[in-house]
């Protein structure tokens, strides 16, 4: 579901997210704890990108926290 060409160009960094960002790598793991799959972890890191670059954009922060 969603955009084609927005989950083509998350892909990528979402992967690359969940191996070097630490809150994100935590927040995976307790993602395949709970038994996910790979692709439902993935997609649950895009879409966590994807809050983290509208509340970037939006309240005009260079930083950001990624908790949760």
């Amino acid at each position: 579901m969603g955009l084609k060409t927005l989950r083509k160009a998350l892909y990528l960094p979402a992967l690359t997210a969940m191996r070097f960002n630490p809150s994100l790598k935590k927040f995976a793991e307790k993602l395949r704890e709970r038994g996910k799959k790979f692709k439902q972890i993935i997609c649950a890191i895009m879409r966590k990108l994807v809050h983290i670059i509208f509340g970037v954009l939006k309240y005009d922060v260079p930083k950001f926290r990624a908790e949760g």
